[in-house]
């Protein structure tokens, strides 16, 4: 009697897996490296922001344009996803709650209002622009917290396709990128001290990266505050992205009693688009009930925890530093790689005009709350 085949074994399956990807990951392993290589010849270009426009680069030259989007589009789109959520949850060991709390109750609730008020008024001005309402949850999260990297977990916990965050984190990046050239010119205009002008950047710029490479043109002391009141602002992730996830899961219970599924958008984020192909990543998954907070947003609070305690020394801080900013510019790179110029600048004109009014806003409101932050 033959014998029963047994079941392969997982890392059968996993091993099976990983061919496919090489092309892409080894694809953006180069090109985080290119990345620093810039940032090391002019540091105030920050290295994720150079990886995301490498990746914009490799999908609209003609040469590189079809390696993107053919052999190395696996690996870049898992970069793109999974890698990004790793570097989130290493994103944690940079946030101290006794350097948040050093700021004072009055700065926290400062701090918390901006971020509130921020995500309420670029949500609006998303939906005021008529884009959809997936696309304008994270426009507001990326303008309001922390970048790309709260992109993604709240992509994560709304169950929204990878693809579609594409379009948001660019728009990030670029508003980004545009603080870095435009804030360090108001300085002397407004006449701000600088400590002002640092706790203005850590209250309106988006990514760390970036929120670094603004203040360092004011020295220091701008440098100093403006760290502690960004990494402020990333603590607010895990209650954002909870507050998130009780909501779609309210909202899936609501569905599941009407007897209605959900609403499908178009790729390019924008209201009345048609709806994207035939099969996403998400597709067969709308019926289970999304985590309250994903598994990597959790490994994000313990990494705060574990850095607050005090235990890690600088060497072992500086090397999850280094391989957070390897994993987070690889998933930047792989964002970047999915954009096409011509598309986004047929379909995105909207959303660009709303991401500069929100731009403009938070630069607003930031300045306000840093005038009370640091008061003489």
């Amino acid at each position: 009697m033959p014998l029963p085949r047994l079941p392969a074994a997982p890392h059968g399956r996993i091993s099976a897996r990983i061919p496919p990807l090489l092309p892409g990951l080894l694809t953006a392993v180069f090109a985080v490296g290119v990345a620093f290589t810039v940032h090391a010849m002019v540091p105030a270009l920050p290295a994720m922001t150079v990886a995301v426009v490498l990746g914009l680069l490799s999908a609209n030259l003609p040469g590189t344009g079809t390696w993107t989007a053919g052999r190395a589009r696996p690996g870049l789109d898992f970069a793109g996803k999974h890698l990004m959520r790793a570097g989130i949850v290493l994103l944690g060991l940079k946030v101290s709650v006794l350097d948040v709390l050093g700021l004072g109750w009055q700065s926290l609730l400062l701090i918390t209002g901006v971020v509130l008020v921020s995500f309420a008024g670029t949500y609006g001005i998303s939906r005021m622009f008529r884009l959809t309402r997936d696309a304008s949850l994270l426009i507001a999260t990326g303008f309001s917290i922390c970048g790309a990297s709260a992109i993604g977990a709240m992509a994560a916990v709304r169950r929204i396709r990878h693809v579609d965050t594409v379009l948001p984190v660019a728009l990030v990046t670029l508003c980004g990128t545009l603080a870095i050239g435009v804030l360090p010119l108001l300085l002397h205009p407004l006449q701000l001290t600088p400590e002002v002008f640092g706790a203005w950047t850590g209250a309106s710029v988006h990514d760390v990266g970036q929120v670094v490479a603004t203040a360092q043109t004011a020295g220091t002391g701008a440098l100093a505050i403006a760290v502690v009141v960004k990494l402020t602002r990333v603590i607010l992730l895990a209650p954002m992205v909870a507050a998130a996830g009780i909501h779609q899961r309210s909202a899936i219970n609501r569905e599941t009693r009407n007897g209605a599924g959900p609403n499908g958008t178009g790729p390019d984020g924008l209201a009345g688009a048609e709806p994207a192909g035939p099969a996403s990543e998400t597709d067969g998954a709308e019926l289970r009930m999304p985590p309250v907070v994903p598994l990597f947003v959790i490994g994000f609070v313990a990494m705060v925890g574990l850095r607050s305690t005090g235990w890690l020394s600088p060497g072992w801080l500086e090397a999850a530093a280094a391989v957070q900013d390897l994993l987070l510019g690889t998933a930047l790179f792989g964002l970047g790689s999915a954009v096409r110029v011509q598309t986004l600048l047929h379909t995105g004109a909207r959303a660009l005009l709303a991401a500069l009014a929100a731009w403009l806003l938070i630069a607003a409101l930031g300045l306000g709350a840093a005038m009370l932050i640091v008061q003489p």
